[in-house]
């Protein structure tokens, strides 16, 4: 009965323009009114109507009037099922929709801000191969995940807002399409060989007069008595000396698009991703140079974000 009711849907939608209207992509924040929800029943639903008639045509061939009122009261209940949800849906707002990050291949996360002026349940939004329920009272969020195969824009897909409340007797929705696109990153190759780089990476140890404590080491000439750790010498036939050094700032890594010659454009821009991801895990500062342009040297999240926002735009 189910694939029945969808079949039928699929065929109102591709023969009925008041359907299919709304398959255009429209403009942030999007109003739903009664223009643009439709109802109709559910299975459950049918069945439940077809058991009303059978009970009214029950009560008055035997002229049980306690029956056929009680199949008027079913049958009130049903009207006030379909008004309901109705308004659930009616006057519900998508203000906003904001995206996060991922890289191609793993899904991104797509948060759909909703709002209402009064109590909005079982609400769900079907979008992609998902689906979502959630309640809406005042200003909502709601986080659903998109799947991903390449780096660029990709266009949110049309999605659908639809509800049973409240008994399941009825189905009201309506269709919607954003014009909205999100950003997908570059997949990193998996492994590959590191980037070149100008000298030598070396971790050398300085001295620094600080407060944070490095290790203890054997006394030397010249080592103020203040930094002898006496508690640890007495346990020891020597002195020892508390030592502060801190490693040397990392090598600045300066990743160029030229150097990655004998690689074709998805390669490039592949290792190039690697080491973005590399250089970002390792607290590394980098600069990227590109064909299209060049980010100076930095690093932290929005840093990184900016590089790999760049490769993902790459032609």
């Amino acid at each position: 009965m189910q694939a029945q009711l969808q079949r039928l849907q699929e065929w109102a939608e591709r023969r009925l323009p008041a359907l299919t209207r709304h398959r255009r992509l429209e403009e942030l924040p999007i109003q739903l009114n009664r223009r643009r929800i439709y109802i109709v029943p559910t299975g459950f639903g049918a069945a439940f109507t077809v058991l009303l008639l059978v009970m009214m045509v029950g009560s008055l061939n035997y002229s049980n009037n306690a029956a056929l009122l009680l199949t008027c009261l079913l049958g009130a209940s049903t009207a006030m099922s379909m008004l309901i949800a109705f308004r659930t849906l009616n006057g519900l707002c998508v203000r906003s929709v904001r995206a996060g990050h991922a890289t191609a291949g793993q899904p991104i996360d797509v948060i759909f801000d909703f709002q209402a002026s009064r109590l909005r349940q079982a609400v769900r939004l079907d979008i992609a191969d998902g689906s979502i329920a959630f309640d809406v009272n005042g200003r909502t969020d709601v986080r659903a995940s998109i799947p991903t195969e390449h780096r660029g824009w990709l266009t949110l897909p049309r999605f659908r807002i639809w509800t049973t409340w409240p008994m399941g007797l009825f189905r009201a929705w309506t269709w919607s399409r954003p014009n909205l696109a999100v950003l997908v990153w570059p997949r990193a190759e998996v492994s590959g060989p590191p980037p070149t780089l100008l000298d030598a990476d070396s971790r050398q140890q300085r001295l620094h007069r600080g407060e944070d404590l490095a290790s203890l080491r054997d006394y030397r000439s010249g080592d103020s008595m203040r930094h002898v750790a006496w508690k640890a010498s007495a346990r020891h036939e020597t002195l020892l000396v508390k030592d502060y050094e801190q490693p040397e700032a990392r090598q600045e890594w300066r990743l160029d698009w030229r150097h990655l010659r004998g690689l074709d454009n998805e390669s490039r821009i592949a290792r190039l991703a690697r080491w973005l991801g590399e250089a970002q895990i390792q607290g590394r500062p980098c600069s990227l140079w590109l064909p299209s342009e060049f980010i100076e040297l930095g690093s932290g999240p929005t840093h990184y974000a900016r590089c790999m926002s760049a490769l993902a735009l790459l032609p």
